[in-house]
């Protein structure tokens, strides 16, 4: 029985496809730098716009652009902007004097359904 056995490949172990007119895009290599002094290699199409800082592979730290001598290329932060909070939202729809009227008509009601007056007679 073991010599009427069918042979083949294994499913997935190798590729039935070749290499054969397959043209690779022209690429560049680019080192980058972290603060710790690790340094580590990222390919990058030729016509790609090289950003100046990326993560580190291995440890995630950041590392900035050098450049053919090694040096590292001048690097701008982008500008931080100011996080609005809530109040800078509202303060945008409405002036202070409208928020100080809303105010007192809401404790207008409050109070009245709780049925006082005002915070004297407490």
């Amino acid at each position: 029985m073991a010599d009427r056995s069918l042979r083949g490949m294994r499913l997935g172990a190798q590729s039935l496809q070749s290499d054969e007119g397959v043209v690779l895009v022209d690429r560049q290599v680019r080192t980058y730098e972290t603060t710790l002094g690790e340094r580590f290699a990222v390919t990058f199409a030729a016509e790609a716009e090289v950003p100046e800082v990326w993560a580190s592979p291995k440890s995630g730290n950041e590392g900035r652009l050098l450049d053919e001598g090694g040096e590292q290329v001048a690097y701008e932060a982008p500008e931080q902007k100011h996080q609005r909070t809530h109040w800078d939202m509202l303060l945008e729809r409405r002036t202070r004097e409208e928020l100080e009227e809303v105010l007192q008509e809401r404790l207008a009601f409050l109070r009245s359904r709780r049925g006082t007056k005002g915070a004297k007679d407490v």
